[in-house]
Order: C-alpha cells, then structure tokens, then sequence
C-alpha cells in the first residue's frame, strides 16, 4: 500500500514538473511573439511619424496634388489605430501603397525632389523600409518557434487545455508577392 501511493505520488510530482516547465516555456515563447510584434509596431509607426514631415515639406507646393495628401495622412492613421498583425499588416500596405503614389507625384516637381529636408526625408524612409522588412522577418521567425511548440505532441494537448493558440504570420499583401512589371 506504502508503495503503491509513494508510486502514485512520484508519478503526480513528475507530471507535475513536466507541465509546469512546458506552461513556462510557452508563456516565453508567447512573450517573445508579443515583444516581436511590438517591435514591428514600433518600426511602422516610426515611418508612419516621418510622414506629417514628408507632407509638411511638400505643403511650400502649393500645386502638389491635395488628393495624395489626404490619402497619406488616411494610411497614417490607420498604423496608429491597429492593434492586431492582421490590422497592422493592412495599414502597412495602404502606407506603401500612399507612399508609392506620392513619389510617382513628387516626380513631377524636379525642385521638391533637390530639396534638402525631403532628400532626408526620402533616406529616413528608405531605410525605415529596410528596418520594417528586419523586424517582420524577425516577429515570423518567432511565430514559427512558438507555433511549432504550440502544434507538437504532447504540447498541444496542455497548449489546448492551457489557452494557448497558434498566431498569425506578418504576411505581405497579394501585390508585393508578384514581381512588379519593367519595361524599358
């Protein structure tokens, strides 16, 4: 009887640990997935601050299109109102899709384009860009440790239990996967 409940309790206490270490491992990794996103937050809405600038620079003409203004500071607001990967993901695309408008504008002011304040501008963006691509390849590298973990046998029967599910990938819209057309 002694050893059948010293059994019994032996067994309890090493499910126990094993559940407890898997439980801590998962709440880690879905920090890591958090503070991920966060940052990618942080690096669109950095781009999303740099256009009051870029408008604000391109404002001294007075013939420069009003529409496309408009439609910046409409994409800019929604970086700021989104609070998922999904929302994020979208309000990303109208920004780019606002900023590439711009320039194709901005092509027909050969004085706005030697201006100094909007040739810096123009560089913050640029690599603004390059800093948005580093952190969603970073937030997607995590995302994929933590849904693995999530998916796998027998962390997905306590990751089920436990309230933990998979999280969405950074995706790039459907017109940034197509290679864009060049002619010459």
């Amino acid at each position: 009887m002694k050893k059948t409940t010293i059994g019994i309790i032996a067994i309890v206490l090493i499910i126990g640990f094993f559940t407890v270490g898997k439980y801590n491992n998962l709440v880690k990794l879905d920090n890591e997935v958090d503070t991920a996103f966060a940052q990618v937050q942080v690096v669109v809405k950095r781009r999303a601050d740099l256009i009051p600038n870029l408008v604000e620079t391109v404002k001294g003409y007075a013939n420069f299109e009003q529409e496309t203004l408009t439609k910046i500071t409409e994409a800019r607001a929604g970086v700021n109102n989104a609070t998922t990967p999904e929302e994020l993901a979208n309000a990303n695309e109208q920004v780019t899709e606002s900023i590439r408008n711009f320039n194709v504008a901005v092509e027909a002011y050969p004085e706005l384009k030697a201006n100094a304040n909007f040739l810096d501008l123009q560089a913050q963006l640029e690599g603004t860009e390059n800093r948005i691509a580093t952190e969603r390849q970073r937030y997607n590298e995590t995302v994929q440790i933590y849904n693995a973990s999530v998916r796998s046998f027998p962390m997905n029967i306590f990751a089920k239990m436990l309230g933990f599910e998979q999280k969405p990938f950074f995706e790039a819209a459907a017109d940034e996967q197509n290679a864009p057309d060049i002619k010459f």
